[in-house]
């Protein structure tokens, strides 16, 4: 029997300070469902993920953001923690990476901080979105309709708040995913 999501390839865009769980767990259920999975960073070797304040495992990385194509993946996964999309706001490559996504209108699954670097991205204006609770001004002052709920889908953007939203932002991940591209924003 076919899995749902067999012959996508799934980019997870992270560095050091991914909260761990927002990494591991939407991985787990894109492999399960199917997906072949690469850890994009700009780091190579590995990066430093965390359980909330505390250091976690190291977190092997398959492509560094210097090799990675993103013509070759069908979605992308932005997983939070604080320090991860902070750093990744400042790279250019990352963002020219994440706003290729945006602009294909392929889709995109960001959970708790994941959301902060769609906004360097241009991918926030007029979506309805959730994130963690402080990127609320951040997420509406960038033209988003932010919403306090555990999983929100808005035209193939898949987004939640938190670890305990987990279940649900994993299962409709792999909705999206499976349907594929959606319009594309306005950029």
């Amino acid at each position: 029997m076919a899995k749902e999501l067999d012959g996508h390839t799934v980019a997870v865009l992270a560095t050091d300070g991914v909260e761990q769980v927002e990494l591991t767990e939407p991985v787990r259920a894109l492999k399960e469902a199917g997906a072949t999975v690469r850890i994009v960073s700009p780091r190579s070797g590995s990066i430093q993920g965390y359980n909330h304040h505390d250091k976690g495992d190291q977190i092997p990385v398959e492509e560094s953001l210097d090799r990675a194509k993103p013509d070759s993946f069908e979605a992308l996964v932005l997983p939070g923690g604080v320090i991860n999309p902070d750093m990744l706001r400042l790279e250019p490559k990352a963002i020219a990476f994440v706003r290729h996504f945006v602009e294909t209108g392929k889709p995109i699954a960001a959970i708790c901080h994941g959301p902060w670097t769609l906004i360097n991205a241009g991918g926030v204006k007029g979506r309805r979105m959730t994130s963690w609770p402080s990127l609320e001004a951040d997420l509406k002052n960038a033209g988003a309709q932010w919403v306090n709920e555990e999983v929100v889908t808005d035209n193939g953007l898949v987004t939640s708040r938190k670890p305990d939203d987990l279940p649900a932002f994993c299962k409709k991940m792999i909705e999206e995913f499976r349907e594929g591209r959606h319009h594309k924003a306005n950029v």
